[in-house]
């Protein structure tokens, strides 16, 4: 039971990093799709929440609504807002869009 909490846990981090970083290139160069991102990362992170909380009771339901939660936190098309950004520059969400 422990490792699945572990893995709701890494999971809810995943969803918390990838959503703060589409906030964070949303506010900064006001791309619409970059907003709905982050709306469907903050729906994710409720769910994969709740799947954490139930995962301590019952192991398939919890992991199950993890796994619906990192479904819904799927991203669609992306304008190129990087250009030739290298790993890290993308990891942190740095941009040279100027919107």
């Amino acid at each position: 039971m422990y490792l699945y909490f572990v893995i709701s846990a890494a999971a809810y981090l995943v969803v918390i990093f990838l959503t703060i970083r589409d906030i964070r290139i949303f506010r900064r160069t006001k791309l619409n799709s970059y907003r709905r991102g982050a709306l469907k990362g903050m729906v994710a992170m409720i769910v994969v929440l709740l799947g954490a909380v139930i995962v301590q009771s019952n192991a398939e339901l919890g992991l199950l609504l993890v796994f619906i939660g990192m479904f819904i936190n799927k991203k669609g098309p992306r304008e190129d807002v990087f250009g030739d950004a290298g790993t890290l520059d993308r990891f942190m969400g740095k941009t040279r869009y100027e919107g």
